[in-house]
């Protein structure tokens, strides 16, 4: 009686135990998903936290796994931007030599012989020079020291003082001294000691496209007509080969070089007229952030300040800009007159003024700097 009363006793109090240990758990899982459910609404009110929460910084929120996605596709085809440059520039390059040239030694006058062998190898000179040192040169990067560094604000990212002028690149993942941008056609960020290489780039690949579309635009008008009649042959050759007319002599046949000439031409006259309209946009805009002293990331900066000190009544100078002529001579340089050959017209790898971490007066320049704010 006494064994039963105790194996009675000890199933009670497991079962006790279970249920208790159930009731535990469930209450540890509403626990869990009230946690959940606080901290989400913790995110979400985060997003309204001050008054300098606005729509556009809910935007980027929202957008910041699209923008994650572009860093990371723009960075890893960078090399095949690059290739792609390479394999179209040497395209045009290898149909100039085989299709053109020996056109133009044969029909051209001495003189305009002389002045496209001179011009296009200069004018090839340059945009290899530019294009190489543009993706081989490093833009520059503040020190890893930070002690004696002067920053005038701290990285978010990088968590580290920032000089002036200096950004964070997303896609190569630390600061630039003087970042305009990233650029994937150089697989390379574009900054303090290689922005001359890409803006002459940009202006040498420009001119080049412009002088092979003007120079081969009676070409490209033959070689187009050409192609036409071609088409038209062939279709008149299958339409003979159909009605089986075999006692009709059969148009003629175009080789396959001359195929393959026509289409060059057409492929040349083509490729370089669209560089040159999209290239040839990008390059003035360049040349308008040169002229006023900026970058395109100080351009979209400046264009907020300038308008926050409007309302207040104030005036924003940019402290960079040293006058249109003066910007141009510290960008491109020129210290003394002969630059212009030996720097401008001629390959030069000569350093930019400053260090990029401080921003002292040019010696080219003569006036003053302007004052950062005028009433």
């Amino acid at each position: 009686m006494r064994s039963r009363q105790r194996m009675f006793a000890a199933v009670m109090r497991l079962l006790l135990k279970c249920l208790r240990l159930g009731r535990r758990r469930r209450f540890k899982l509403v626990r869990q998903v009230e946690q959940l459910w606080h901290y989400g609404r913790l995110c979400l009110r985060s997003l309204l936290y001050n008054s300098f929460t606005n729509s556009d910084v809910v935007l980027d929120s929202l957008f910041e796994p699209v923008y994650w996605l572009v860093d990371h596709v723009t960075r890893w085809f960078g090399v095949v931007f690059v290739a792609l440059v390479i394999g179209l520039t040497s395209s045009i390059v290898a149909i100039v030599y085989i299709c053109l040239l020996p056109l133009i030694l044969q029909t051209y006058t001495p003189a305009w012989i002389c002045w496209h062998l001179a011009y296009g190898h200069w004018n090839l000179l340059m945009i290899v020079f530019h294009y190489y040192m543009a993706i081989t040169t490093s833009p520059g990067y503040p020190p890893q020291a930070k002690d004696d560094l002067t920053g005038v604000s701290i990285c978010r990212k990088c968590i580290a003082p920032k000089p002036a002028r200096t950004h964070h690149c997303s896609i190569c993942n630390r600061c630039v001294l003087k970042m305009d941008h990233h650029c994937p056609w150089l697989n390379n960020c574009v900054g303090h000691f290689n922005h001359r290489y890409f803006f002459s780039f940009c202006l040498f690949m420009t001119m080049g496209c412009i002088y092979c579309s003007i120079s081969g635009w009676d070409m490209f008008r033959d070689a187009y007509a050409a192609i036409e009649r071609m088409k038209l042959l062939e279709k008149e050759r299958l339409q003979v080969a159909a009605n089986q007319t075999y006692y009709q002599t059969p148009p003629p046949t175009f080789t396959f070089r001359q195929r393959a000439f026509h289409k060059s031409v057409v492929y040349l006259w083509v490729l370089c007229s669209s560089v040159a309209l999209a290239l040839g946009a990008l390059t003035l805009w360049h040349a308008a952030l040169i002229t006023r002293g900026e970058t395109s990331i100080e351009r979209h900066i400046n264009k907020k300040e300038r308008q926050r000190l409007q309302k207040k009544g104030k005036v924003f100078r940019n402290p960079y800009s040293y006058g249109s002529w003066n910007n141009w001579k510290v960008f491109l340089g020129v210290d003394v007159p002969r630059h212009w050959l030996t720097r401008v017209l001629l390959p030069s790898p000569h350093l930019p003024h400053g260090t990029g971490l401080s921003w002292d007066l040019p010696p080219c320049v003569t006036e003053q700097r302007a004052p950062l704010l005028a009433i």
